[in-house]
């Protein structure tokens, strides 16, 4: 079992989606999310654990998702993430030991290096996936954001959520 974070971050498209991205003839985009992923956001925020995603896509779409869910922290358009999460950890006051990261392609892999807790999920690249702590069972979009969470929040944990 980890040591609880005190901040989780994610990344989106590859990890709460397929990384695919869908257009129709009059330039409308989609992208498909999974619902399961919005536990790991509960469980979260029912142990105090904030939650930010930075992603290198601005889109709409995913203001809408985030916040749907309520999510704390959202940074789109970024290219450099490991830049963006120390200002996080600045303004939270902790250190990127601090943080919990899954992420899934090249604009993941430095902050994947030097956060407490790192995560891919299992469609990620080898390259990706030799870099973190662990790989989920789960492909982006079929529930890896919420894998990453119970994962780290551990069974024992995660039953006192869910007893409460």
């Amino acid at each position: 079992m980890y040591d609880l974070p005190k901040i989780v971050l994610t990344d989106i498209d590859g990890v709460w989606t397929d990384a695919g991205m869908y257009y129709d003839q009059t330039g409308n985009e989609w992208k498909k999310f999974n619902t399961s992923d919005s536990a790991g956001v509960i469980f979260c925020r029912k142990l105090d654990i904030p939650v930010g995603i930075i992603t290198g896509e601005d889109t709409q779409i995913v203001k809408r998702r985030a916040d749907k869910l309520k999510i704390d922290i959202l940074y789109q358009g970024v290219s450099d993430k490991v830049s963006v999460a120390k200002e996080i950890c600045s303004k939270f006051n902790i250190e990127l030991k601090d943080v919990a990261y899954i992420g899934d392609d090249l604009g993941d892999m430095e902050l994947l290096k030097l956060v407490g807790i790192s995560a891919a999920p299992a469609n990620a690249p080898d390259y990706v996936k030799e870099l973190v702590d662990f790989t989920t069972k789960k492909c982006g979009g079929d529930g890896a954001f919420r894998e990453f969470v119970e994962t780290i929040i551990g069974l024992d944990r995660l039953k006192s959520i869910l007893n409460g």
